[in-house]
């Protein structure tokens, strides 16, 4: 889905038209606050926006998107473009920076960089979520051991910390490895420092 915002009808429903004939859905706004006021879907998406708007300008939306939950990529269109402009875009993450009248290859280009992207960090994120809901299913004792196995204690120095047999520790063991589908000592280590390095582990694993 590439999100339009341009105050030119007739531009917005030329690049829709563009989009339409590579099979990309696409829906038009013509302010930025059009578009906070709208449903979007849950799905791959990117925002398709022009600098100068009537309120809020794009530049000034590109620096408000994080606080409004939106992270969708941004390709950015201008009639008006300067240096400072687009570097000022770039730097805040813009896939692109095209001036008008654009060539239509080059605006599909940075829009499917812009889709790329977006699908990558979705992937990231739904990896991430699933690491969680595993985490969340461990009990209170599993838990305990995984933060003492992968800190590098021995099943015996566990066992003695947490008032428990060697036997028991490796049953749980066995049980966290097999919940967070890590397939080695290595890996479970990987997956604890991933939940730990965006604060999802430190109130339960501490």
């Amino acid at each position: 889905m590439v999100h339009i915002i341009d105050d030119d009808p007739s531009l917005r429903g030329a690049l829709a038209g563009l989009l339409r004939s590579v099979n990309l859905d696409s829906r038009t706004y013509e302010s930025c606050t059009e578009f906070l006021g709208s449903a979007k879907p849950d799905v791959q998406s990117c925002l398709l926006l022009d600098v100068r708007l009537p309120g809020m300008s794009g530049l000034e939306f590109q620096s408000q998107l994080a606080s409004h939950a939106i992270h969708m990529p941004v390709v950015f269109m201008t009639g008006y473009g300067d240096i400072s402009m687009s570097v000022q875009a770039m730097k805040a993450g813009a896939i692109d920076f095209l001036p008008k009248p654009f060539r239509d290859q080059d605006l599909l280009d940075a829009v499917n960089s812009a889709l790329q992207r977006d699908a990558a960090r979705r992937h990231a994120e739904y990896g991430f979520s699933a690491i969680v809901e595993r985490f969340q299913a461990l009990t209170d004792r599993e838990r305990q051991v995984m933060k003492l196995v992968t800190a590098g204690r021995l099943n015996k120095q566990v066992a003695y910390e947490l008032g428990l047999s060697e036997i028991t520790i490796k049953l749980h063991r066995a049980s966290v490895m097999r919940k967070m589908e890590a397939s080695s000592l290595a890996d479970l280590v990987r997956i604890s420092e991933r939940l730990a390095g965006l604060g999802a582990s430190h109130s339960a694993m501490s």
